[in-house]
Formats: C-alpha cells, sequence, structure tokens
C-alpha cells in the first residue's frame, strides 16, 4: 500500500446505512441543517466532500458522531433541494484515510490522505474474477430488485478492483461488509472477501426460492386433488356407486340418524351434510357448515326434563330459600297446580320487579330446584346488539346463534327455568334494538316457531319459563311489558332483615370465612343496629356486606391465636364496623317552620326527603333548587298559586308575596330528583313558612295536589312507607285514592306507624301544621283515627 503524500482538509458528510465506492454514484438524501452548510460550502469550492459510515448507526451524537478511519472522496455531481431534505447525487474518486478532525463548527472538516490500491494480476486473480462473475449472474437471476441490464455493465468492467466495488456497489449487502470492501486495499483479497460474503446471499437467495416453490407447490397440489376428486365423483355417480364418504361425514350421518329432531330441522341437517360431502375439507366453507351442523344436532329440540309436580315438595324448597315472597310463591305452586291437572300448559312469563338485594335473580335458581328443571341465566345489562338475542346470519365470519339458543344448548334440555336478568337496563343503538328482539322470545303466542338469524329454523321456546328481573318497570318498552305477568317485590321491613339474616346470611357468612356457629353469635339488638345505623336500603345485599365486614374482623382474630366464644352485640359491634353511617332523628331537621317531610321511590326502594321553604326581600320570584325536574317543578308552582289564591282562609297576610322572593330547596342536590308525589310536601312546607307553624317532626306524606287543593293517588307506597318506618316516621299521610295500597303493608308497620287518609289539601295542612302556643302537644279531640 502507497499513501499520497498529499494531505487535504475536506469537509466530512457522515452517513448511516450507505457506503460509497470509488466510481460509483449513488444518490443521497440530508435532512439536517448543518449538512446543508458544509454543502453550500463544497459548491462554491471544488465540490468535493468525505463520506464517510458511522461506526454505530442509531446512537452516538448526532451533531457529530464518530466515523470509520476510512471513507470516499466524492464530486457532488448534481443537487435537489426541496421544502425540508436535500438529495444529492455523488460519484466516489477515491478511498482516503481520516487522519484527524480539524472542526466541527459550523460543520464538519476532517484531514485526509489519499489511499493507493495494491493491484495483482496472475490465474489466481482471473480465476477469482471468473468465480465472481458467475456468481453475480446467479443472483441477478433469483433476486427481483436487480435488473438484468446490471451484467452487461459487469461484464464491460475488467480491472478487478472496480470489478469487485461495483458489485458491492450493487448487492444488498450489510453496512458493516460494505465497509470492510471499502477498506480493503488489496485487490485480490477484496475479491475473495467479495466471493465469501457474494456466497452466502446466493445461498439465501436459493433457500428462499425453495420455501416459495415449495408453497406453490403445495396449493398446485390441492387443486389437482380437488378436479380429481370431483371426476371421481363424477365417475361413481355414471356407474351407481354408493358413496359413504369420508369417517367425518359417517359419523355426521350417523348423529343424526340417532338424533330426534323435527322433520325441518332433519332436512336441512340432510341437505347441509350433502354440501359438506361434496366440500374440499380446506376450504373454509366447509368449516362454517360442521359448525352449523353440529349446533343442530347439539340443540335439545325434543330432550325436555320432567316436572316434579310435587306441590308439597316445591313449597318447602321456595320457603328455604327465601323469606316471605308469598305472592311469588303463591304463583308458582299455582303453576304446578294447573300442570299437574293439564301437561300441556304452556310455562309462565314472569318479570319480577323490585330493588336491587331482595333475591329477584336466586329466586329464578330456587324456581327451577322446586320444579326440578335446569338453569339458565342470561345478564342483559349494558346489551344493545340485536344479534345477542337473535344471532348473526351466517354469511358473517364466526357467526354463532344467539344467546337464547346458546342458553338452551347448555342446559340440554327444551325446558329449562331462563333468567332474563336485568331487563330494564337493555340498550339501543345502531345495532338494532334488543327489546324488540325479544317480543317474539316473551309472546306465547309467537315464541313456539322462534327463528334465530343463524340457523334459520324454527324452535319452540314455549316450554321455557322465562322470568326477567328488574329494578324498575318505566324503561321496560310498553309492548314488551305487556307481554310479561309483572310481580312486585317491595322492600324488606326491619324484621323481615333480621329473619333473613339469623337464618339465611349469618350461616352463610360464617361457612364462607369458616368460622363455626358455635364460635360466633350475632345478638338480634346487634343485627338490629347494623340494619338501622349501617344499612340504608330495600334489600339485604348491605346488610350481607357488613354481616362479612364483622366476620372478617372475627377471622383475624382467630388467627391471631385467640380461641374464646364471640358473641357481636350492641355495644361492641363499633369495634368490628366503626362509626355508624346513618343517625335516625328527622326531629332537628323538622323543627323549624318552612322545613316539611316527605316520601320518595327510587329504584333502590323508597327514602324520605326533606323539603325546605324559605322566603325574602325580592320581585315574586319563586327560586326552586336541588336537581328538580320539570314535573316537581310544576307542583311547587301549583302549590304557590293554591296557598295564594286561599292566603285569607289559610290566615298567612295578604301583603306576604308582596315584594318577596321565595326559594324552596330539596337537599341532596347531586341527585336528580322527579315526579308529582312531592306536591303535598311542598305546599306543606309553603304554607309553614307563611303561618310561622312548624310541621310535626315524625310526620312524613306523599300525594300529588291539583289547583283546586285536591290529593290525588301516587303510586310505590309500600316502599316509600317501609323507608319512612326505618327513619323513624311515625304519622304519614296518603291520598284517600291509595287507601287499598294499604293492604301491602305487614301488620307490625301497620301498628308503628300511623295513617291519615286525606282528599284536600285543607284535611292534610290541619293534620301537618302545629297548631302555635298551648296547644303544640295535642288537639282537644285527641288524635286522628288510625287507618
Amino acid at each position: 500500500m502507497a499513501k499520497n503524500e498529499k494531505t487535504e482538509r475536506l469537509p466530512l458528510l457522515p452517513v448511516r446505512d450507505t457506503v460509497i465506492f470509488p466510481r460509483m454514484v449513488l444518490p443521497l438524501v440530508v435532512r439536517d441543517e448543518r449538512s446543508h452548510e458544509m454543502i453550500n460550502s463544497a459548491l462554491q469550492e471544488d465540490k468535493r466532500i468525505v463520506v464517510a459510515l458511522t461506526t454505530d448507526a442509531d446512537k452516538g451524537d448526532p451533531a457529530n458522531p464518530d466515523v470509520f478511519p476510512v471513507g470516499t472522496v466524492g464530486k457532488i455531481v448534481k443537487l435537489s433541494k426541496g421544502d425540508e431534505e436535500t438529495v444529492l447525487v455523488i460519484q466516489g474518486v477515491s478511498r482516503v484515510r481520516i487522519l484527524k478532525k480539524v472542526s466541527t463548527e459550523p460543520y464538519a472538516t476532517v484531514a485526509v490522505e489519499e489511499l493507493e490500491e495494491v493491484q495483482h494480476k496472475g490465474k489466481e486473480v482471473d480465476a477469482l474474477v471468473a468465480s465472481l462473475r458467475d456468481l453475480f449472474r446467479k443472483l441477478v437471476d433469483l433476486s427481483p430488485h436487480l435488473p438484468p441490464e446490471i451484467l452487461q455493465f459487469a461484464r464491460n468492467v475488467e480491472e478487478p478492483g472496480p470489478l469487485a466495488d461495483m458489485m458491492a456497489s450493487t448487492m444488498n449487502l450489510d453496512r458493516m461488509k460494505k465497509q470492510e470492501i471499502l477498506e480493503c486495499l488489496d485487490t485480490r483479497q477484496r475479491l475473495k472477501k467479495l466471493t465469501v460474503f457474494l456466497t452466502e446471499a446466493l445461498d439465501l437467495q436459493q433457500m428462499g426460492k425453495k420455501i416459495q416453490d415449495r408453497v406453490m407447490k403445495g396449493i398446485d397440489k390441492s387443486q389437482r386433488e380437488y378436479y380429481l376428486r370431483e371426476q371421481l365423483k363424477a365417475i361413481k355417480k355414471e356407474l351407481g356407486m354408493d358413496q359413504e364418504g369420508p369417517p367425518e361425514i359417517q359419523e355426521l350421518r350417523q348423529r343424526l340418524d340417532e338424533k330426534d329432531l323435527p322433520e325441518h330441522a332433519r332436512k336441512a341437517a340432510e341437505k347441509e351434510i350433502e354440501r359438506l360431502a361434496s366440500m374440499n375439507a380446506m376450504s373454509s366453507e366447509y368449516t362454517v357448515a360442521r359448525t352449523y351442523l353440529d349446533w343442530i344436532l347439539d340443540l335439545p329440540w325434543h330432550d325436555t326434563t320432567p316436572d316434579d309436580l310435587d306441590l308439597e315438595r316445591a313449597q318447602q324448597i321456595l320457603d328455604r330459600h327465601h323469606y316471605n315472597l308469598e305472592k311469588i310463591k303463591k304463583r308458582i305452586i299455582e303453576f304446578l297446580a294447573v300442570r299437574k291437572l293439564n301437561p300441556a300448559h304452556k310455562g309462565p312469563i314472569l318479570c319480577l320487579v323490585g330493588p336491587p338485594g331482595t333475591g329477584k335473580t336466586s329466586l329464578g335458581r330456587s324456581i327451577a330446584e322446586a320444579l326440578g328443571r335446569k338453569f339458565v341465566r342470561m345478564s342483559l345489562g349494558g346489551v344493545k346488539d340485536e344479534a345477542e338475542i337473535r344471532g348473526h346470519r351466517r354469511t358473517y365470519v364466526g357467526a354463532l346463534p344467539g344467546r337464547i339458543l346458546q342458553g338452551i344448548k347448555k342446559a340440554g334440555s327444551n325446558n329449562p327455568v331462563f333468567v332474563l336478568d336485568e331487563i330494564d337496563k337493555v340498550g339501543t343503538d345502531f345495532r338494532g334494538d334488543p327489546a324488540s328482539a325479544l317480543l317474539e322470545v316473551l309472546d306465547p303466542e309467537q315464541n313456539f316457531s322462534f327463528s334465530d338469524h343463524y340457523l334459520e329454523l324454527e324452535f319452540d321456546l314455549s316450554r321455557v319459563i322465562f322470568i326477567a328481573t328488574a329494578n324498575q318497570l318505566d324503561p321496560i318498552p310498553a309492548a314488551l311489558r305487556d307481554r310479561m305477568e309483572v310481580l312486585e317485590l317491595a322492600g324488606y321491613t326491619e324484621d323481615e332483615k333480621i329473619n333473613i339474616a339469623t337464618r339465611f346470611l349469618v350461616p352463610r357468612q360464617l361457612a364462607e370465612h369458616g368460622l363455626g356457629r358455635r364460635l360466633v353469635s350475632f345478638h338480634k339488638a346487634a343485627l338490629r343496629k347494623i340494619i338501622r345505623e349501617y344499612t340504608r336500603e330495600a334489600g339485604v345485599r348491605n346488610l350481607e356486606r357488613e354481616i362479612s365486614a364483622v366476620c372478617r374482623g372475627v377471622a383475624r382474630q382467630v388467627a391471631e391465636g385467640k380461641n374464646s366464644r364471640f358473641a357481636i352485640s350492641r355495644e361492641n359491634l363499633r369495634d368490628y364496623l366503626g362509626n355508624p353511617r346513618y343517625l335516625q332523628d328527622p326531629a332537628e331537621r323538622v323543627s323549624v317552620p318552612g322545613v316539611a317531610t316527605g316520601m320518595a321511590w327510587t329504584p333502590s326502594g323508597g327514602d324520605i326527603l326533606f323539603v325546605e321553604a324559605t322566603s325574602m326581600p325580592g320581585r315574586n320570584a319563586l327560586v326552586l333548587t336541588g336537581q328538580l325536574g320539570d314535573v316537581m317543578k310544576e307542583s311547587a308552582q301549583a302549590a304557590l298559586s293554591y296557598l295564594r289564591s286561599r292566603a285569607g282562609d289559610l290566615g298567612i297576610p295578604e301583603d306576604f308575596f308582596k315584594d318577596r322572593d321565595v326559594h324552596i330547596h330539596v337537599p341532596a342536590g347531586a341527585i336528580p330528583k322527579d315526579g308529582p308525589s312531592a306536591g303535598i310536601t311542598m305546599l306543606t312546607a309553603l304554607a309553614s313558612l307563611f303561618t310561622s307553624r312548624a310541621v310535626d317532626s315524625r310526620l312524613a306524606m306523599t300525594g300529588e295536589i291539583t289547583l283546586r287543593g285536591s290529593v290525588l293517588p301516587v303510586g310505590g307506597i309500600k316502599d316509600k312507607v317501609l323507608a319512612a318506618a326505618r327513619s323513624g316516621i311515625r304519622r304519614i299521610i296518603l291520598p284517600k285514592g291509595n287507601e287499598n295500597d294499604l293492604e301491602d303493608i305487614p301488620e307490625k308497620v301497620k301498628r308503628q306507624v300511623t295513617f291519615h287518609l286525606v282528599r284536600t289539601m285543607d284535611e292534610a295542612l290541619e293534620l301537618a301544621l302545629r297548631p302555635n302556643g298551648a296547644e303544640k302537644r295535642g288537639r282537644k279531640n285527641g288524635p286522628p283515627p288510625r287507618c
């Protein structure tokens, strides 16, 4: 190797993945500002720059990267500028060694010396050149990215060194391999290295070609087998030979013969088996047809579970799992009695409506056990796609029947107890209306021929007992509600909750926490305190949660080695549950004029609410706060109008409304409220404010009012009364039209609470407002009669 004695200073252009060889022309894309400045400087001089490969393609200082010591002096042949990048066309001139970096600002400049190649001639070099030309030809034939014209270009290069540079520049070699070729000044060694690299590349290309040929051969073989199979079928048909088909088809035919199917389902299955026998087992349609046949053959078309018609046993099972709920139990026993007299009687379609935690879902399981039937549960909460009910058509990829038939298949019988849980929470969007799809399912006149989009075969659902559960009826469409027999489950009384806790909740939680009944006991007073001060619900879900918290506390003490008997009483309950969450003292909130206690119904049961009224100087405005709905606002306006029209009769000063604003507020402002039943409460609160007479603190009321002062009946009486009783209310004003609803009130609540039935607001105000002065404790005629 000879060195040129001349040392030059040239701009440096570091590149990451490109190696430029002498005499080769390559395009380069430049994006950074420093390189743009370097290019402009080079164009003003002799257009020469040093192009060198960076030592690391991804890391290093982008402004001053490290480069390999050997690079190439290139001349800028062409320049094309864009908005964000510049394209250079550079022709390699010679190999150079980078001696040192002279400067880095405003761009990198290096001192270089030109390197001279060591030339060799002879038979060995000629043999290497011939081998390279043969390898290069084979690679061009196998590589789709190399044009055939490049072979002619290679034939025109006679010198070994330039030929190796041309081939290395053209081939898709690794950057490090190209740099190794560039740094090799000995032409013979360069030819040897390139021969090794091209041999490796050729092996990879040949291996890829073999894999591709093998794949294509497999495809051609599959098509050939398909045509031969079709010809064989035609020949056998001409000769009258019977074709049993492959083992899979024979198995399906055997299952079809053994399965008890309706005639229309059998014909559809036979037709599908014939289609399947003529298909290629590798096709996607084959899998679709096979899945369809499996569904037909797996559904329990005629598989029926016999009903256990022992009425006494059924009553015992229902009583064992559920306390009270007499209406529901009576309806199930009546169904069994009718089935006993008429076995062809269709199953009822019930809708259990009640607050959370009242046992609606578990009641379905108990009904299944009492009847001796299979149990299936389907949650409808949040379902918005009609295909969840009817299924998808087979044209869709991955199609399946709807969840109705999936549940039937899972049960293995065509007459299970099928619980449609949370039917009031079904949604609707662009995929359809599941509630409309349920119309056919829950209609006894239609569901005997229910058709699923996937099967497209009629399936008899008339033997199924459908039990829907909901927290409220309003969200259920009227057409769907009309198809169901609605049974309402009201909230439990305090005594009922204590019985449920004693018989069901406490034993279950003791077992789940590994505690024996002899080790832990709950006093009734402790359970009563949990119900009154730690829960506020119509059901028993939170009650069970609190009992579980107590059991966890006991389990910890037992695990720590304390083995004494644990008695949970009122006194030590705070040690397990902390401070009470609810305080039952409405007297403090209704101790001043302008406040009255009302009763409300919510999806989670009844509750009491307080209506507060006050007045201040203003311009005769009515201000309403507390997230009140339109109906509630109208009730407030009607109450104020009634009082203004009857001001003289009610003892309200005539000028009270002059230049004053009235503000009505219903606390718990974060909760939306609406409905007409708070009208009587709003009117009483306003009358109390205007007359300065406080309302009885133990009195609650509900009812809709009119401008003429009539009190109209409202709904949800049982839930409202139970909630009032839980809150310590002892007197309740109800509309006269709700007298029949008192029959559903438990006897113990009737003994605790005095009911006043009124037709007009005058009667209600006379009962609600406390007299002034000495008459504050009672009236001459004594308390109103108990209803």
